[in-house]
């Protein structure tokens, strides 16, 4: 039997992926779901190429979308999906020299201490450390790792004094690529706090089963 059909079916959604803004699209709405302006202002793109991107992705079976006025919302057609962006960039990691080359070389983390999610659990869960998502307000409230306070990025050097010196501080973001919890523990750390960064983000978190409040 003949299963080109069959395979060049499921090949489409590969097809899909295969474009560094879709994957970041695919990033921003494992957040929370969006308008297209949103998602465009977000990407850095026009909106009519935004919405080109989302076409395609819609077309895969990957988005979903919903009219609200005059406004168009997407979101993940599932959690299965946000489990698949996860698992490509992990692979993507793991097997080509150039993407982990460039990961480093985007984000420098030589001087950064690394937590992993057991250590963090286990810090949060005895009141050892202090966990900080520094995500915007929106996606904190659409999904957020249990106890963790949400302090902005953009917020965080005019609200220094709510992190507290004596305590451990651990920042997190959006994903693995995800910039800003890296400038969240350089900023505290200059500032003398004792910051560390969770190794992955809310992606991964949330694709590892583990548990998240909304």
């Amino acid at each position: 039997m003949d299963h080109t059909d069959l395979f060049s079916a499921v090949a489409a959604t590969g097809k899909a992926l295969a474009h560094g803004k879709r994957l970041e699209i695919l990033l921003l709405l494992a957040q929370a779901e969006r308008p297209v302006q949103e998602l465009a202002d977000a990407a850095q793109l026009k909106l009519t190429t935004a919405s080109a991107h989302l076409q395609v992705l819609r077309q895969a079976g990957l988005v979903a979308a919903r009219n609200e006025g005059t406004k168009i919302f997407y979101r993940l057609a599932g959690d299965d999906v946000a489990a698949l962006t996860s698992l490509l960039c992990r692979v993507a990691d793991a097997h080509r020299a150039e993407v982990e080359a460039t990961r480093r070389a985007h984000l420098d983390d030589t001087d950064l201490r690394m937590v992993g999610r057991d250590e963090l659990m286990a810090a949060a869960t005895s009141g050892r450390a202090m966990v900080l998502d520094v995500r915007p307000a929106d996606e904190y409230a659409a999904g957020h790792i249990p106890g963790a306070v949400s302090v902005p990025l953009e917020e965080l050097a005019d609200r220094l004094a709510e992190i507290p010196e004596d305590t451990e501080v651990v920042a997190y973001c959006r994903g693995r690529y995800c910039v800003m919890s890296y400038d969240a523990v350089r900023l505290l750390t200059a500032n003398g706090r004792d910051a560390a960064l969770l190794e992955e983000g809310i992606l991964e978190w949330r694709s590892a089963g583990l548990p998240v409040t909304a």
